[in-house]
Parts: C-alpha cells; sequence; structure tokens
C-alpha cells in the first residue's frame, strides 16, 4: 500500500486569499494608506525628479460622482500613478468648480424668493456638502492626490485671482457691453455660454409665409416667400434676406383643396376650402428651391417662371409684413444658404446672430419683445399675444397669419434644438444687455497655439477645438445669476464703468472678505471701501462660470509652488473642446499669449450598450453612480474597466461587462497567488533595494529554456506596458498583462514547470531557478499593475516573502508576511538585456508547434479511451531533430508534460500515442521506469526516492 506522500511535496503556501473580496479589503488599505500618508511619502521620495504637472478639471460640486465623472478621475490617476512610476515627480492637486447654475438651480427650486444674499449662502453650504461627499468617492476609487488641500473656485484667495485676471482682459480693451442675440435660458432667466447649450431631438411646426411685395417694379405683383422653424419670432422680424449671387424666380403657383388640407393639422372648413380652390399665388423664391418647395407646400408652379434674376436685384425692395403695420426691407447676405426653405430668410436682429449682424451694419433696430421668462412683452404688437409663453404661442401666430391669408403652408419638422443643460427647457437667441470678450483679438493666437504647440490625444482634437474656435462668437460672460463671483462693473449716473484699478482693488478685498462681500455692502459702503467716486452703484450680475474654471492656470498652476503654469496635461471628456479646454485656452491667451497646456487628452463619453450617454445631469434609469458598483464589485473592477478600453472613442458601460471583467480580475489575481505560493521558500539576495528603485532580481545562471523564454516574454511585457504608460494608452496595458498572465503564464510556464516546483528538492538547481524567474515576475507585475490595479497590487506587493524584501541568508517554509512598504512608492521594472533570448523565443515556438501535435494524438486517444490523462501515454514524436536541438529528453518530457517521449527523426511532424508500460510514482504521479526499483520506496521514482528519503 503506498505512503502518502503530501507532506514531502513543495506544495504553494501563501495567505495571500484566493477571494478577492474588494468591496471590504479595499477600505482596509485606504485607511493604512491616510494613516502612512503614502500621497506625501510619494511626493517626498520624487522631490528631485521631473516634474510632470496634470492639472485637475474641476467636477462641478454638485452630486454623487458617476461613471463618467469616475472614468475622468481615474484615467488622470493612471497618468499620475504611471508618470510617477516612470520616475517623475508628479503631484496631484484635484479641485471643485463651486459656483454657477447647476448648484444655484437646485438651491433655488427647493427654496424660491430668496435674496441673493442668502442664496449664496444657502450654494456655499450645498456646494461644501458635496466637495466633501465626492472627495470620500474619490478617494474610494483609490484616486491619490492633495486631498487636504484642493483647490476650490469659492475660495476667497482664488476669486481674488479670477477678478485680477477680469482686470487684465478689461486693460487690454477685450471687454464690452452690447445688446445683442445671447443663448438664453428661459427656466433659469439667464444668458448662457455656449458651453453650458445641450441639444435635444424635437418636433416642431415649421411655415412658409408669404410676405407681400410694396415697393419696386413688383409692387402689388408678387409676394416674397419665406420659411421659418421658428414662428413666434416673426413679430420680431424687420428684413428679409437673400442671397446676392443664386438666380430668384417669379413664379405663378396654384394648389388643389387637397393638398392644403393634407398639410393643415387641423380640418379645413368649406369656406377656407373654397377660398383656396380659386387661389393662386404669385412668389419670389430661389429657383433652385423650387422643386422642394412644392414638395413640401403641394404647390405646382403654373407654366414657365415670369422673371429670372441674381438676388442683388431685390435688395432695397419694399415688403409687407404678413401681420403687423410693419415695412420690411430686402437686403443681400452671403449666410443664406441653398439647402432648406425658400432662398428667403426671415430676419429678426432681436433672436439671431446672422440676423443681428446683418440688422447692426444696416442700422436697423435690435427689437427682442420677450422678458427673462420667454414671455411676450408689449413690444410684441399684439395685444392677445402679450405674456405668453413664446413656444406656446407658435400655434396663435400659425392661426394670425392663417387668418390673414399670408400662410402658404405649415409642416411637422423633426430636428436639433438647444436646451439648457441645467433646466432642460428650451432655449431662445434674445438680444439683452450683455457683456462680451472680444474673441477676435485673440482668436489668431489661440489658433496658432492648437495648430503648433499643443500636443492633442487622440488626434482627431485638434480639427475639433480648431473648429469651435474659429467659430465661436463672442464670449458672453455676464449673468443674470447670484452664485457666483460678481462682474466687477461699476456705474456713474447709470453709465458702465469698467476700471482695472478699481478691479484690482476689490479684489483685494474679496482675497479678505470673500466675494459675498459684493452683496453685503451697500453701494455707498462698497464706494468708501474701494475709494471709488461717490455715487457710485453697482449691480447683482455675476461673471459666466467658465471664467472661474477657465483661469484656473493662473489661480492654482502658477501661485501652487509644487505646480506649474503651464501644464503638462489636461484631460477631458470630448465636451470640454468647447468648454474648459477653450475658457482655459482663450484666458491665457489673453493673459500669457500662450496656451495653459503644452497636451490635451480627450476621452469620449460613457454610454450604455445601446449608445446612450450616461451622465449626471441625464435621464438615464439605470444605476450610474459609481458607489453602487463600487459597493458591488470594487473599486479595482472599476479601474480595470478603464483601463480595458480606449477611451479616445465613446466608452461603452453596463453591468454585464462585469462579469468578464470579474473572469479576468480572477485570473490576474490567482496569477499573483500562484507566484507567491511558489515562493514561499525562496531567499532573492540580491533584491535588497529602497522604495522607488526598479532594478530586477539577477538570474542564478540555472535557467532551463522555458525558464529562459518566460524571462524574455517578460521582458517584452515590460517594454510593452513601460510604453503604453508613457503614451497613455492604458489599454495597451491591460492586453498585454493579460494576455501575459492567461497564455504564457497560466497555460504555459506555470503549467509546465508545476512538476518541478512541487516534487524536485526544494534546493534543486532548476527548481530555485525558476523561483527567481517567478519572483522576478511578481516583482514587475504587481508594478505594472499598480497604476490599474491599485489596491490589488498593493495587497499582493504585502505578502512578499520577508526573506525576499530583506535579504535573508535562509528561509525556512512558511507562509508570506504583509511587509510595510507600499507598491506606489517603486519605479516600473526596467528592461533587462541580460535576459533577452531571441534563440529560447525561436525554440519555444518551435516546441509549441510539436506540443500542439502531440495534443491532437492525445485527444484522439482519451476518446478511444487508451488513456485517462497525458501521463499515461507513451508518444512517439516524429520530427525535424533540428527542431529539437540539444533539448534533453527530460526537459522535453516536462514540457509537453509526458511521463514516457520517444524521439523519431522524420521530415514532418506526427505523433502517435500508446500506453505507457511504466508504473505511476505515488510522489509525481509520473509512469517511470524506475518505479518499482527500490527496496524501500517501491512506489517511488528515482528522483522522489532521494528527495523523500
Amino acid at each position: 500500500m503506498s505512503q502518502n506522500y503530501k507532506e514531502t511535496l513543495n506544495l504553494p503556501r501563501t495567505d495571500f486569499p484566493m477571494k478577492a473580496n474588494l468591496a471590504q479589503r479595499e477600505p482596509e488599505l485606504l485607511e493604512r494608506w491616510e494613516e502612512t500618508g503614502v500621497y506625501r511619502q510619494i511626493q517626498k521620495s520624487r522631490e528631485s525628479a521631473e516634474l510632470f504637472v496634470l492639472h485637475d478639471g474641476p467636477p462641478f460640486a454638485n452630486g454623487d460622482v458617476h461613471m463618467g465623472t469616475a472614468l475622468n478621475k481615474i484615467l488622470k490617476d493612471f497618468v499620475v500613478k504611471s508618470q510617477t512610476m516612470l520616475g517623475k515627480r508628479a503631484p496631484y492637486v484635484p479641485g471643485w468648480d463651486c459656483h454657477g447654475l447647476p448648484i444655484e438651480y437646485k438651491v433655488v427650486k427647493e427654496s424660491r424668493d430668496l435674496a441673493p444674499l442668502e442664496v449664496r449662502k444657502r450654494c456655499e453650504v450645498f456646494a461644501r456638502k458635496f466637495i466633501d461627499l465626492q472627495r470620500q468617492q474619490f478617494k474610494r476609487l483609490g484616486v491619490f492626490g492633495d486631498w487636504d488641500n484642493p483647490y476650490l473656485t469659492m475660495n476667497p484667495t482664488y476669486e481674488a485671482e479670477i477678478l485680477r485676471a477680469f482686470a487684465v482682459f478689461v486693460e487690454k480693451g477685450l471687454v464690452y457691453e452690447s445688446k445683442k442675440p445671447v443663448f438664453w435660458s428661459t427656466g433659469a432667466q439667464t444668458a448662457l455660454a455656449e458651453a453650458e447649450v445641450e441639444y435635444q431631438e424635437r418636433d416642431d411646426t415649421t411655415v412658409f409665409v408669404k410676405f407681400p411685395i410694396i415697393s419696386g417694379r413688383l409692387k402689388d405683383k408678387a409676394s416674397i416667400a419665406i420659411w421659418t422653424t421658428t414662428p413666434w419670432t416673426l413679430p420680431a422680424n424687420l428684413l428679409i434676406a437673400v442671397h446676392p449671387k443664386e438666380i430668384y424666380v417669379v413664379q405663378e403657383f396654384t394648389r388643389p383643396v387637397a393638398a392644403v388640407s393634407d398639410r393643415r393639422n387641423d380640418v379645413a372648413t368649406k369656406e377656407n376650402r373654397r377660398s383656396q380652390t380659386a387661389a393662386t399665388e404669385t412668389l419670389v423664391l430661389a429657383d433652385k428651391l423650387v422643386p422642394q418647395f412644392c414638395a413640401a407646400t403641394g404647390f405646382q408652379p403654373i407654366g414657365e417662371p415670369l422673371e429670372s434674376f441674381p438676388g442683388d436685384k431685390l435688395e432695397g425692395i419694399g415688403a409687407q409684413h404678413p401681420f403687423l403695420p410693419r415695412t420690411v426691407m430686402v437686403l443681400t447676405a452671403d449666410f443664406v444658404t441653398m439647402d432648406t426653405g425658400t432662398g428667403a430668410v426671415h430676419i429678426a436682429p432681436g433672436h439671431g446672430e446672422d440676423d443681428y449682424v446683418l440688422g447692426s451694419k444696416n442700422s436697423f433696430p435690435i427689437l427682442s419683445p420677450v422678458d427673462d421668462h420667454g414671455r411676450y412683452t408689449n413690444e410684441v404688437g399684439i395685444p392677445e399675444l402679450v405674456g405668453k409663453y413664446v413656444f406656446d404661442a407658435n400655434a396663435d401666430i400659425i392661426r394670425i397669419l392663417r387668418d390673414k391669408g399670408m400662410l402658404l403652408a405649415e409642416q411637422n419638422f423633426h430636428h436639433t434644438y438647444p436646451y439648457c443643460w441645467r433646466s432642460k427647457t428650451p432655449i431662445i437667441f434674445r438680444a439683452v444687455e450683455q457683456f462680451f470678450i472680444r474673441l477676435d483679438e485673440i482668436r489668431g493666437k489661440a489658433l496658432d497655439a492648437i495648430h503648433h504647440h499643443v500636443k492633442w490625444v487622440p488626434s482627431w482634437g485638434e480639427n475639433r477645438i480648431a473648429g469651435t474656435v474659429e467659430s465661436r462668437p463672442d464670449w458672453v460672460i455676464s449673468r443674470q445669476r447670484s452664485w457666483g463671483v460678481p462682474l466687477p462693473v461699476f456705474y456713474i449716473d447709470e453709465r458702465a464703468t469698467l476700471n482695472a484699478d478699481w478691479i484690482r482693488k476689490l479684489a483685494d478685498l474679496v482675497a479678505k472678505r470673500g466675494s459675498n462681500v459684493w452683496f453685503e455692502l451697500s453701494d455707498k459702503e462698497l464706494a468708501r471701501e474701494l475709494d471709488l467716486p461717490e455715487g457710485t452703484t453697482k449691480r447683482n450680475d455675476t461673471i459666466d462660470v467658465w471664467i472661474d474654471s477657465g483661469v484656473s492656470h493662473r489661480a492654482v498652476c502658477a501661485t501652487r509652488p509644487e505646480l506649474r503654469d503651464p501644464a503638462d496635461m489636461y484631460l477631458e471628456a470630448t465636451d470640454q473642446h468647447r468648454g474648459w479646454f477653450q475658457s482655459s485656452l482663450m484666458t491665457s491667451i489673453a493673459l500669457n499669449d500662450r496656451a495653459p497646456y503644452k497636451m490635451c487628452l480627450t476621452h469620449g463619453f460613457v454610454v450604455d450598450l445601446d449608445g446612450k450617454k450616461i451622465s449626471k445631469s441625464g435621464t438615464y434609469d439605470k444605476p450610474m453612480d459609481a458607489g453602487h458598483f463600487v459597493k458591488k464589485y470594487g473599486a479595482d473592477l472599476i479601474r480595470l474597466w478603464a483601463s480595458s478600453i480606449n477611451f479616445g472613442d465613446d466608452v461603452p458601460f453596463s453591468e454585464e461587462m462585469f462579469t468578464r471583467l470579474g473572469d479576468t480580475y480572477r485570473r490576474i489575481r490567482n496569477t499573483l497567488r500562484i507566484l507567491l505560493g511558489n515562493l514561499f521558500d525562496f531567499v532573492a539576495t540580491d533584491a535588497v533595494r529602497g522604495p522607488g528603485s526598479a532594478t530586477p532580481a539577477t538570474a542564478t545562471g540555472a535557467e532551463t529554456l522555458i525558464d529562459r523564454w518566460i524571462l524574455d516574454r517578460l521582458d517584452h511585457v515590460i517594454a510593452e506596458c513601460r510604453n503604453a504608460y508613457a503614451a497613455f494608452e492604458f489599454h495597451k496595458v491591460y492586453h498585454s498583462i493579460n494576455h501575459f498572465c492567461a497564455v504564457d503564464l497560466s497555460s504555459l510556464y506555470i503549467d509546465i514547470t508545476k512538476d518541478r516546483m512541487y516534487c524536485d528538492a526544494p534546493d534543486s538547481p532548476r527548481r530555485r531557478a525558476t523561483q527567481g524567474a517567478m519572483h522576478r515576475i511578481f516583482d514587475a507585475l504587481c508594478r505594472l499593475l499598480a497604476p490599474v490595479l491599485v489596491f490589488t497590487a498593493e495587497e499582493a506587493w504585502g505578502y512578499r516573502s520577508a526573506a525576499t524584501v530583506a535579504g535573508a541568508a535562509e528561509a525556512g517554509p512558511r507562509s508570506l508576511t504583509p511587509a510595510t512598504s507600499s507598491v506606489h512608492l517603486e519605479l516600473f521594472p526596467e528592461t533587462d538585456d541580460r535576459v533577452r533570448d531571441l534563440a529560447a523565443s525561436q525554440q519555444i515556438d518551435q516546441l509549441l508547434r510539436l506540443r500542439g501535435v502531440i495534443g491532437q494524438a492525445l485527444e484522439k486517444a482519451r476518446q478511444e479511451k487508451l488513456i485517462g490523462n497525458s501521463l499515461e501515454a507513451r508518444v512517439t514524436l516524429k520530427c525535424d531533430r533540428k527542431l529539437i536541438g540539444a533539448i534533453s529528453k527530460e526537459e522535453l518530457e516536462e514540457f509537453f508534460i509526458l511521463s514516457d517521449l520517444i524521439i523519431e527523426d522524420a521530415t514532418e511532424p506526427s505523433a502517435t500515442v500508446e500506453k505507457t508500460p511504466f508504473a505511476k510514482c505515488a510522489r509525481c504521479w509520473r509512469h517511470r521506469e524506475s518505479v518499482g526499483q527500490s527496496s524501500a520506496h517501491p512506489d517511488l521514482c528515482d528522483r522522489c526516492e532521494k528527495v523523500a528519503a
């Protein structure tokens, strides 16, 4: 009867648990990092290193961290940690955007009719609550940073820097006041910047309207046909624009009654039908658009055009407004397009950018008969419309047009329309007195910086931001809100005064007392504090929050001693090409004549598997808070997800993805555990190195072919990962390490060397050589994984053998005990020319092909019930002996995981299988000729007998 030789085997021993329990174990590591001040230790260890500054774009302090924000913060952490482990000093100062509509809207929604100062106080409480909440959530994700000293845009010192920057804008003549159309939120009653606008799909009623010609040679002979998607703007119509060079025609049309009914939303009355049956229309419109006009309206041309001429022949003629006692002039404009409509554009200078420019250039008034809430004022000219919300008034306008006989047709129109990002209400373009920054003064330098001085990752970011900068109108910077830095405009006899010196005095006062001082002091008190002329007054408008965050390069990077301006990198989502990337660029050009960053890295939006964007302000109905997934799966799994995707595209996300990621995580964790278990009695005498060293353990000199091969593969993985981290291609790190763990290690190296690790004598040269390789692999994997699996790498690193870390002279069999140093203080492993072995790599490739041939033969033998497993087989391998070279039969049997191998020379490789006649060793389970030859241990092979004796 065989003995039980289990106690004589070198079975893996480690306390590193197979089950991760991340949600429970990660907080313990967080607590340890907090106690030991790991971020401060890292910064101290890199004091003299090359500086790399990633400047944090501030999230709004107005809610829990959702998956989009989590992705952003984790990617930043990947950058900071990897740059640190590449040997640089990479401080990370987190920040928060504290002012503005997202916060004020929530506060005011809960308590209406609050005084501005009370609104501000409640907003600050609200912001601080979510700063504390988000800070803990970011830390829980494993993000390292100076969390005790973040930058807040509502801190008095920061607010003072905003005002000082504004003083420079004023000094350079960039700020001016004007009444012109801006994005206006009727839900929030404030002007909006372009970056505060989002677009939604909606259906609107569009109309074709006729304007009878009342002057010129076509007087009383024809009407100009226009098309508009915003009937509510018709009361503000003052002009019609045509293209100067396009051909227009005077064409007679008729339309059947059925066509009228088909294009009406209501049922036409008999009277309307009779009146429309006999009606014909003589209309002026672009020749190119006649077919499209007919298809949309049901009109059909009668004969050939009566006249044909370029648009400039229409300039200066007058037309009758369709329902107001007003003459409308026709002007030419190059912005008129021939893709939709009639080629004649209705112009309301108070409700559109192009309209405003054309009207202003020709000295027309800027009429905008709409109040802050989007309701018509008395200026609308129609009593029944006064007080009506403009979008509700579309039906009334259409009814008036129909009653006046000026409605040619109406139809449903599906399109995208701008909405306020916070109130989710449709935006109107409304002319109102606002303050602007002249962008033409700095546009050229901004474009030069974009194209020649900034690196864009991915590269398409360059064209995206350049396009938005080229087309952007002047920057509206005033807000009719309470929660923000006051707009430092002073009024003398109701005349706006912009004075840089006064603004700097205000900045000094705000630095001491905070921006509430503007709202706390009366006009007289403030004038006295700032030594202003008697009678100077102020108003309560605030500065656009994109100025707040946009000057962070000045308020943070240029003032914090551990940072610098310009920063090496800004990293945000793709929407920031028209947001923070751009506001930072424009303010920096205005202040410093250069960009505030050397590189902009852009990531896509987090979307579900159907491509729907997941955001804090959206209507996504599945769990999206990062905390939900952290509690369920642990932060490391979220970080693994962030590393697995190519973030330059939109980033797919679903709970189902965590099932697949969980498999990858378990594979990596189990690989670390197997390596640790196999190192329980290993002593690396050359492993003494302080934190931050990248020196690998040296080879033992007894490596077999498979050891040389795995070290060569590890060297390739190290090079791939270092290069990927340096290029910020984190998905390449994920794929490289995943493949290395799943294929090179688990499927090959660990499987092939299992016999020597478990069954050889503890000090056998080949076992120690394999332990040396595994030690180097474990060391390298922990370091390479550290920026991504921040908790798991730290946990595994803590279970290194005390002997391995300290270089003790000997080590008995024991579990690995937690170490005290952090993997995050280390450097990435270096590549090692000593282990580069092209010959070994080529030979293993040849052996793997032979392994495939043997594997097919073994599978056939198993199916035929000839053998139970590969160790029961005698395999005869026929192949070209050059493929094997000088490799010993014993090493080949180990590589193919066989007990009994016969090699025969042949041109083409093939394998045959029969059952081995040799007995099975009770200790290693291999069938060996030597089993039964020992009288002391007849059930052991000769190797196992020596070890067990």
